[in-house]
């Protein structure tokens, strides 16, 4: 399966990675203290072939893709994988091209409910579509003061996902999809569900990430929202620092400094 999986995406991957590191990337990859920034970037260049990284996050794939036309990312590369749209689209971190044994399973999950989603959510006060290009799934920003307090609710019943991350993103997405999920589904396809993983996020749509039971890496900027979960994910450690300065804090709390290189320990 995991040759499958490379021949479909064209995608050069670790042969026997001894960690898979999965990132969010606003709050999380692309935060904290610029030092610790270039410090990580660094390091997951130089362990490239020791590390699988992969972004997890709420942007869809353009957005992600601009990231490396500026210059305030660098030394950032590009990840060997890109898990957007909150967990609806796969790519590889190249071509930023689909994986499409992850997203045709998505898209069929998506496209009886749409339709349902579109006519429910039209014209609710509170909420605004974001301008962005998202794949199966409705991206909208929103007012938790002025949206009605049974939408959600209603889209729930609906049969779909609903996440309100950061107090202000609304995201629908098809039912049983989210970072996680999407993740576990990659996992297998690639045959590394025994490999070592490390996730790190800070907000709600990151919650599927830590639920997976991954060993989790909650930065120190982490929403409150999110906070209130740490008592029931009893893998994830809640850093101190803030964004790269918190994962870095995390890798060397599981270890990974002392097996990687001196350059975390």
């Amino acid at each position: 399966m995991r040759a499958l999986f490379q021949s479909q995406v064209q995608v050069v991957l670790p042969e026997a990675p001894q960690l898979v590191l999965v990132t969010d990337l606003d709050g999380t990859l692309l935060a904290g203290d610029p030092a610790d920034r270039r410090r990580l970037y660094r390091w997951l260049d130089d362990c490239r072939e020791q590390v699988l990284h992969i972004f997890a996050t709420g942007r869809e794939r353009r957005s992600v893709a601009e990231l490396f036309d500026a210059s305030e990312h660098a030394p950032l590369r590009q990840p060997h994988l890109v898990i957007s749209d909150v967990g609806c689209t796969v790519a590889c971190g190249d071509s930023f091209e689909l994986v499409p044994l992850v997203v045709e399973e998505i898209e069929r999950l998506w496209a009886d409910r749409a339709p349902t989603v579109d006519a429910i959510t039209a014209g609710e006060p509170g909420i605004k579509q974001q301008p962005v290009a998202a794949e199966r799934r409705q991206a909208f920003y929103a007012d938790p003061d002025l949206m009605d307090p049974g939408l959600l609710e209603r889209l729930r019943n609906e049969g779909v996902d609903v996440v309100l991350s950061d107090g202000r993103y609304l995201d629908v997405l098809p039912p049983g999809v989210n970072k996680g999920t999407t993740l576990q589904r990659v996992l297998e396809l690639l045959e590394l569900t025994r490999t070592d993983v490390v996730v790190a996020g800070d907000t709600l749509n990151d919650l599927g990430l830590f639920q997976t039971g991954h060993a989790g890496i909650m930065v120190g900027n982490a929403e409150p929202l999110l906070l209130e979960w740490l008592p029931r994910l009893p893998q994830t450690y809640l850093a101190k620092g803030e964004g790269c300065s918190g994962i870095l804090e995390g890798l060397r709390h599981f270890g990974f400094g002392r097996l990687l290189g001196d350059s975390l320990a």
